[in-house]
């Protein structure tokens, strides 16, 4: 029990997993002893903590022996993410400027790898363009909450600027990228949002309030069973995307609207027991895992290229946000818009994975821009608040341990 053969030798399973949850553990307090306006999200002691425990420096974990909870972890995080966005958001004037300083970044990308790079082959242009435009809406949500500037007007400017950042490139991923057809990937993807739709209206039609009722009987003590119905719903659209040729990270995000639309009332509650089970347990091995399956070595014989990277992703997605959302946000918040628009993982990692494997991206390439990713959370959201003077103003609890539970 515990272990499997590998190279002759019996590996215990459950000793790979110590280190990604000593590191699960130490990232949090690490932070608090931080001093306040040195504070750094802490999804990038995760990251660092991963690479530090990963094969490339102690050998005491890997990817793969993490892989089922780094998996739910990423469906937590984007479960979470798209519970947090509110449809009416998207409708209002800033949101539509939001979807199209996303379009604005998508077609700047397509520019910038085709200025660069020299070549007119769609795939390394779908593939670089992609990636200039995405935004980790689920890595900014704990940061946003901890500081307090969720439900502020900056707040919601970031909320749908991430939900665009997040969705449109896992969308474009879909349809440009793949073996489908566009049209195929497309005609999957509209039979998918039906679905979704469907999820989300036709039980609450159908079950009227027998069903709440008895949902609420046993929703706590042993029972959790509206927590229980939450990891159904992830995991069984997890298991939808993934089998229609999607990343699951759609699967998750749809997920989380959909619970947004079932939850009526009083959802404090759920939203706590979610919190706790994803940051409490899977979010960070999500991460962790992150770091150990960084490629250290190709970021270390070409250190440039991620800087390179950051800076295009700079000019695209930020200066997109600045052209677009100049109108919503004063001076200050429209430069933290911008930095916080930029900053973007674990997108990047699923669509440098699969543009590599279809031979869109060379490796080191690939490699380069996951990179620049991992110091687009290191450093931008530590800019961006800096930029407002709220971490000087008020103590906010560590990265992962404010009042909701989050982050």
């Amino acid at each position: 029990m515990g272990g499997v053969a590998e190279a002759g030798e019996l590996v215990n399973e459950y000793a790979r997993l110590v280190p990604v949850f000593v590191v699960a553990l130490v990232a949090p307090l690490l932070v608090g002893l931080m001093p306040v306006r040195s504070r750094v999200p802490q999804v990038v002691l995760l990251i660092l903590g991963g690479v530090l425990v990963g094969p490339v420096v102690l050998q005491l974990s890997d990817p793969k022996s993490v892989t089922l909870l780094s998996d739910l972890g990423m469906g937590f995080l984007f479960l979470l993410a798209g519970y947090e966005l509110q449809p009416h958001l998207l409708r209002e004037p800033t949101g539509r400027r939001a979807g199209l300083a996303w379009l604005t970044s998508l077609i700047l990308g397509a520019v910038v790898v085709l200025a660069v790079v020299g070549t007119t082959t769609p795939g390394v242009i779908a593939a670089g363009s992609i990636a200039l435009a995405t935004t980790a809406l689920g890595v900014l949500l704990p940061v946003l909450k901890d500081n307090g500037t969720l439900d502020s007007r900056l707040g919601r400017a970031v909320l749908v600027l991430g939900a665009f950042g997040e969705l449109g490139p896992i969308v474009a991923m879909a349809v440009l990228l793949g073996t489908r057809s566009a049209g195929a990937a497309t005609a999957i993807l509209i039979a998918f949002a039906l679905l979704a739709i469907a999820i989300a209206v036709v039980p609450s039609r159908l079950g009227g309030a027998w069903v709440s009722e008895q949902l609420e009987r046993s929703e706590h003590g042993t029972g959790q069973s509206t927590l229980r119905l939450t990891v159904l719903l992830l995991v069984a659209l997890l298991a939808l995307a993934d089998w229609l040729g999607f990343d699951a990270v759609l699967g998750a995000f749809v997920g989380g609207m959909v619970l947004r639309r079932w939850t009526r009332g009083n959802a404090e509650p759920l939203e706590r027991k979610l919190e706790s089970v994803g940051w409490g347990v899977f979010i960070p091995v999500f991460f962790v895992s992150s770091g150990m399956a960084l490629d250290v070595q190709s970021l270390l014989e070409r250190p440039l290229l991620p800087i390179l990277f950051l800076a295009a992703m700079l000019v695209v997605r930020g200066g997109a946000v600045l052209l677009w959302l100049r109108r919503d946000l004063d001076r200050i918040e429209l430069a933290q818009a911008a930095l916080y628009s930029t900053t973007t993982l674990p997108v990047l990692v699923a669509l440098t994975g699969l543009a590599v494997d279809d031979g869109a991206l060379p490796p080191n390439v690939g490699a380069a821009i996951v990179g620049a990713g991992v110091l687009s959370v290191i450093i931008l959201p530590f800019v961006a608040g800096r930029l407002s003077g709220r971490g000087a103003e008020q103590d906010f609890a560590p990265d992962g341990a404010s009042e909701t539970g989050c982050g």
